[in-house]
């Protein structure tokens, strides 16, 4: 596994895909952006730009497993971006159990008396970040 380098963090969603990034260490996820999600081509182009610009060696995408442990639609989706995106860049793609994600991020948001406007903007990319440090951490143990 490379230790060099930021992981990137990906929280897929119909409209919006939230980003987060590691520090250089892989201790700490922050929220980076959040990127429109439509054609496939562009989101792997802005995707490939953020790795290039931000030192980025590694891309976690959220994999939003149903309670039972099925697929559904959005993990289908994010199985699809993975695969397009290990067609483009050279670097390990991961699927990482990403459950409640949305759920945690907006709770946090509320409790830090965050307006609904700006929860709207940030939650994403929030979201992501929540994904990344339950990643990160894990790799601790």
């Amino acid at each position: 596994m490379n230790s060099a380098g930021r992981i990137l963090a990906l929280d897929l969603g119909s409209k919006r895909i939230g980003l987060a990034l590691s520090d250089n260490l892989r201790i700490t996820a922050q929220p980076h952006s959040t990127l429109e999600n439509g054609k496939p081509e562009t989101v792997v182009e802005a995707i490939r730009e953020i790795v290039e610009h931000e030192n980025v060696t590694e891309i976690v995408i959220g994999n939003p497993k149903r309670l039972d442990g099925s697929s559904g639609e959005m993990a289908n989706a994010a199985k699809n971006l993975a695969a397009r995106l290990r067609e483009s860049l050279s670097l390990p793609i991961r699927l990482w159990d990403e459950r409640f994600s949305t759920h945690a991020a907006e709770r946090a948001l509320l409790e830090g008396n965050v307006r609904r406007a700006k929860r709207k903007k940030v939650v994403d990319q929030t979201a992501a970040a929540w994904i990344l440090q339950g990643y990160l951490d894990s790799r601790k143990k």
